[in-house]
């Protein structure tokens, strides 16, 4: 009888383990079967920078979608709970253990990054970025939302615009080393020095991924320069952020705000004008690119100057120069689109 519960008991705590190792990676519907039943189940991995923020849930939703779409697609879905290099390098560890055949990250830390990579292609793991790159290491491809020339172009312009063109402005930005968020800023600062001579930008200031701070920072930034007219959220947790520190210090009106937010996240803000605009992207459709394209690298398929994609994107363009997709030109939402995405 001793024995029987000892058995039990040992297999309980298997389970538990088992359980504990598995519970917090999301599988698409079609991941244990579906579609036709037949050829390769390719596994493709995508390791955000951050978990559970709106943003990079809705690329998750377009990665579910498209390996409902491709029945030889297996996508998975993990990142840390903290936007940090080192919890994000044990997910992509874990990701390594699995096999899968593919994996994707947008990288808080592109140089911490890049060795990992450089382990998990020579397993023979298909390797890319999406979101974020990491230029400077193995990766295949980078699955861009759009050109850093255009997204900091188009943020600046919806920025100025309000403010006629002149005045002082502050960004608040979230990882030091996010790669697409820094050359978003230089972009701005070029385009500012080039086309708008009478506008200063006083500060360039980093939050992480924390909301909470990032309104803080916007709300001292607003309290230090009396003479502020400006302030950019560079990245989807601080756009919403600048608006609501605008918001609070009653400025609307004053203190023009834009940002690089998700709609329903800046849905409010743009109705009350505290927000001017958000630049962005159709970002369940970059999801969806990202397990496309780690689809091709898994089947080995060469990826075309012109891809098409889906019906959604029948024409993706690819640069073999730089190997990278680009999803198209930025999406700026304003009060006359904003409701018509879901996320």
């Amino acid at each position: 009888m001793r024995i029987t519960q000892r058995i039990v008991a040992g297999a309980a705590l298997v389970l538990t383990a088992s359980l504990a190792v598995t519970g917090c990676t999301k599988y698409s519907d079609s991941a244990s079967g579906g579609g036709d039943g037949g050829g390769t189940k390719y596994r493709v991995a995508f390791v955000p920078k951050l978990q559970g923020i709106p943003y990079f849930e809705a690329m998750n939703a377009g990665g579910e979608q498209a390996a409902k779409d491709n029945p030889n697609l297996q996508w998975l879905y993990q990142g840390p709970t903290t936007a940090d290099a080192a919890a994000q390098a044990d997910v992509v560890r874990s990701f390594m253990q699995q096999k899968v055949n593919a994996l994707f990250v947008a990288p808080n830390d592109p140089d911490s990054m890049g060795p990992l990579l450089a382990q998990a292609s020579g397993q023979g793991v298909k390797v890319g970025t999406a979101d974020t790159d990491a230029p400077n290491s193995v990766r295949q491809v980078f699955v861009e939302q759009a050109t850093s020339k255009d997204v900091g172009q188009a943020v600046i312009d919806q920025l100025l615009q309000p403010m006629g063109g002149k005045g002082s402005f502050a960004i608040v930005s979230c990882g030091e080393t996010a790669a697409n968020l820094n050359s978003w800023i230089q972009v701005e600062k070029d385009y500012v020095a080039q086309k708008y001579p009478d506008a200063k930008l006083l500060d360039v200031v980093y939050a992480g991924e924390d909301q909470n701070k990032a309104t803080q920072m916007a709300t001292d930034l607003i309290n230090a320069h009396p003479d502020l007219t400006g302030l950019i959220g560079q990245c989807s947790s601080s756009a919403p952020a600048v608006a609501q520190a605008v918001q609070d210090a009653g400025r609307i009106g004053k203190v023009f705000s834009v940002g690089v937010g998700t709609p329903k996240a800046m849905a409010p803000y743009l109705k009350n004008g505290s927000s001017s605009a958000s630049v962005l992207w159709d970002v369940q459709q970059l999801g969806y690119l990202t397990a496309w394209t780690g689809a091709q690298l898994a089947e080995g398929k060469e990826l075309a100057a012109i891809n098409h994609v889906s019906d959604a994107l029948p024409a993706v363009p690819y640069d073999a120069a730089s190997k990278t997709l680009v999803l198209g030109p930025p999406l700026v939402l304003t009060t006359d689109n904003v409701d018509k995405y879901n996320y």
